[in-house]
């Protein structure tokens, strides 16, 4: 990996597998104030991947309902995260090994930064993450490209000289879209997938001796 120095890693779905409690929390908090629940499947064909507000203003609800329900789904989430967040042996392995090839890591997600920090934190994750990307460091939020296109920005680097990981339609659109090369998108269906084993693979099959 000679020739890249940063990879991208989207969190929900690739770094922690929370996109249930996402959807459990904002289920929660619609149910309470007597909204109908999102169905499983609206929430696989439609809403994974996107930022809450964006959720709730597809819900057609109203300013005041949209406010309460966005403050009791943070609310439920961080609940859900200290409830079921277990250290991910695996992804501090991934990256002790990215250090010392000297690849930086980096969060890239929908989420806002106090739920991304909690996760990467209740997950022993967050002292190996270079910095985050959430949902409030840029206006335009996956499947938009923004996101990755200001990490690359803020890591002072080239576009070729970075990876995204990614699982969701929307954040595969935004990585796909984005500045950074086709060939340097590693594509998961989770975050059981997201392993030093599976880089190695990854890498072996994109890039030559030389990381290109």
């Amino acid at each position: 990996m000679k020739h890249i120095d940063a990879m991208l890693f989207d969190l929900d779905g690739v770094l922690v597998d929370a996109c249930d409690w996402h959807y459990e929390a904002l289920n929660r908090a619609l149910t309470s104030i007597g909204i109908e629940p999102i169905s499983r499947e609206d929430h696989l064909t439609k809403y994974n991947g996107l930022p809450t507000a964006v959720k709730l203003d597809m819900l057609g609800l109203h300013e005041d309902e949209c406010a309460l329900v966005w403050k009791l789904k943070q609310d439920f989430t961080l609940e859900t995260i200290a409830k079921h967040s277990k250290v991910q042996e695996e992804k501090i392995e991934l990256f002790e090994e990215l250090k010392k090839l000297n690849v930086k890591v980096v969060c890239v997600t929908n989420s806002i930064r106090e739920t991304a920090t909690e996760m990467l934190r209740s997950t022993g994750q967050l002292d190996h993450i270079e910095f985050i990307i959430s949902n409030e460091d840029v206006e335009n939020n996956k499947p938009e490209p923004d996101c990755y296109n200001f990490a690359v920005k803020k890591l002072d680097t080239k576009a070729e000289r970075c990876i995204i990981v990614e699982d969701s339609p929307k954040g595969l659109q935004a990585a796909e879209s984005s500045d950074i090369p086709n060939k340097n998108i590693w594509r998961v269906q989770n975050s059981k997938e997201v392993t030093l084993e599976n880089m190695r693979r990854y890498i072996d099959e994109n890039f030559d001796s030389n990381g290109r």
